[in-house]
């Protein structure tokens, strides 16, 4: 099928019209498969947002992963993520293997509750699926005037530096703090130099090189070439030896009962 994307120029001007023709497609694309109306409308939601703000990676171009982990039954097609355990301004959330963005939408909307309540909340979940751009839920918390975070782990993808095995996730980090006036902050990045998907882009588009500190080959060196990256090699860190440790930030993963590092599952092993 076409790929559909929306570009800056009309980011400016995005119609109505354009918004459902991109949301019926992928409400098809979901059906076909069989996931539940209520999760699909979740994700075309934020895939559609995520190519609308320019984020290309996290947008279409990551939905037929989603598609085929449904397909494949690796990801679960209905059902509610679970509380755990809760007390005062904390929970643990089983996800339920279901698609990513339900269990974050879950779990920001639970975090919300708790931070009227208690003055904070903090939720962590297990058992979740890719849950696109981080951006999407701690904003969630400042259209409430909250500060909202967000945080996830990810398969294994990079190289440590000096390292000649892939053995942290791009673990981004995500903070959203309103302020004066109607401004806001907000911070939404990866802890590597650039996130795996717009490689991927590049690479759909045609283009032949990358960015010097992008990526590496198999073998963990330098590349330039998106495809050695994509075929078996991985991201670089953030910022090089100094800030590897960005990768370990999210170390609250621990506590959530997920797996870590290379533990994790491979989703950027599927194509």
């Amino acid at each position: 099928s076409e790929e559909i994307v929306v570009s800056k120029k009309e980011r400016n001007v995005f119609s109505i019209k354009k918004y459902f023709q991109l949301r019926v497609f992928v409400l098809n694309c979901l059906e076909k498969v069989s996931c539940s109306p209520a999760h699909a409308q979740q994700l075309a939601d934020i895939l559609i947002c995520s190519d609308y703000r320019g984020h290309y990676s996290h947008g279409l171009n990551r939905l037929h992963i989603y598609v085929t982990d449904l397909a494949e039954k690796s990801t679960a097609k209905e059902g509610e993520p679970v509380i755990i355990k809760q007390k005062g301004s904390t929970a643990w959330v089983d996800g339920c293997n279901l698609l990513g963005p339900v269990v974050g939408n879950f779990c920001m909307k639970l975090a919300i509750q708790k931070a009227r309540e208690h003055g904070i909340g903090w939720v962590v979940a297990k058992n979740s699926n890719h849950f696109g751009i981080a951006g999407w839920y701690a904003e969630a918390a400042l259209k409430q005037g909250l500060v909202g975070m967000a945080f996830t782990n990810t398969s294994p993808c990079v190289f440590p530096t000096n390292s000649a095995e892939k053995s942290l996730g791009s673990n981004p980090i995500c903070l959203a703090a309103p302020a004066q006036n109607g401004d806001s902050f907000f911070l939404d990045m990866a802890s590597t130099t650039v996130a795996y998907g717009k490689i991927e882009v590049v690479d759909r588009r045609g283009g032949k090189r990358i960015p010097r500190n992008w990526g590496a080959d198999a073998d963990g060196m330098e590349t330039q070439d998106p495809k050695e990256v994509l075929n078996g090699g991985g991201l670089q860190p953030l910022g090089g030896s100094e800030c590897t440790g960005v990768a370990y930030s999210p170390i609250i993963i621990l506590l959530e009962g997920k797996s870590y590092a290379t533990a994790s599952s491979a989703i950027f092993a599927k194509k």
